[in-house]
């Protein structure tokens, strides 16, 4: 288990009164969409039916998000947010895989701001993720965005032009991959018990995911005949 003690605090951001109404009226959206979806599926969910269930008007929804699955899906990029804030914050001299790594494991034990998958409806959403084409496209749209932002920070952690060097995007891909396939198949998985034992089911999984990637690298490093780049010639 990766120790969690050296991880900052994620800083509240300030906020004035507007910001702070805003910032709400998405949370009130987000909350209907969720509940909408999860109750009576993503085909039958409107945008006018979400407007209703959070007491705001059509037009204000639409200054917020694009769509119903973009309302519904809004924790994930909260969720991104959050696992990029304590990527920034892990020690300098980390390996950029171990430090996503660390960051999400720092992410799933937060106790003062629970992560999504806390919330029994998050993984009822998740598992009808695959199944559903509008729901599908926003979830990969969110998790592009919030892999932007990490490729950016891993680069800064490497020193590397992410528009050149692929080390930055290697790393984000695999590392948020093997988060995104735990997760995908902890919603699929029958639950076993309360939904705390659920979360903990979950912690487990993404902990046995990373060491199986961990596990495959280090035996194709070790298995005899693994190709390897060519050296480079030197012209005397």
């Amino acid at each position: 288990m990766t120790a969690q003690s050296d991880v900052p605090t994620i800083p509240a951001p300030r906020e004035d009164g507007r910001r702070r109404k805003a910032r709400r009226t998405r949370e009130a959206l987000a909350a209907a969409a969720l509940e909408l979806m999860v109750r009576d599926g993503p085909e039958a969910v409107t945008v006018a039916a979400v407007a209703e269930r959070a007491d705001v008007t059509r037009r204000t929804f639409s200054r917020h998000f694009a769509g119903t699955a973009e309302a519904a899906l809004d924790f994930v990029r909260e969720d991104g947010r959050r696992i990029n804030a304590l990527l920034r914050g892990r020690p300098a001299a980390e390996p950029a895989l171990a430090a996503y790594r660390a960051a999400v494991v720092a992410w799933l034990g937060d106790v003062d701001t629970p992560a999504s998958h806390h919330r029994p409806e998050i993984r009822a959403l998740l598992a009808r993720v695959d199944g559903d084409p509008g729901l599908f496209a926003a979830y990969q749209r969110i998790r592009v965005d919030a892999q932007e932002e990490s490729v950016a920070i891993v680069a800064e952690r490497l020193t590397a032009d992410p528009a050149t060097d692929p080390r930055p995007a290697v790393v984000v891909d695999t590392a948020a991959g093997v988060l995104t396939a735990a997760l995908r198949l902890w919603a699929r998985q029958t639950p076993h018990g309360e939904h705390p034992a659920a979360v903990a089911q979950l912690t487990a999984l993404v902990e046995r995911s990373y060491d199986a990637l961990v596990a495959e690298a280090a035996l194709a490093a070790a298995t005899p005949g693994t190709p390897h780049p060519p050296a480079e010639r030197v012209t005397p």
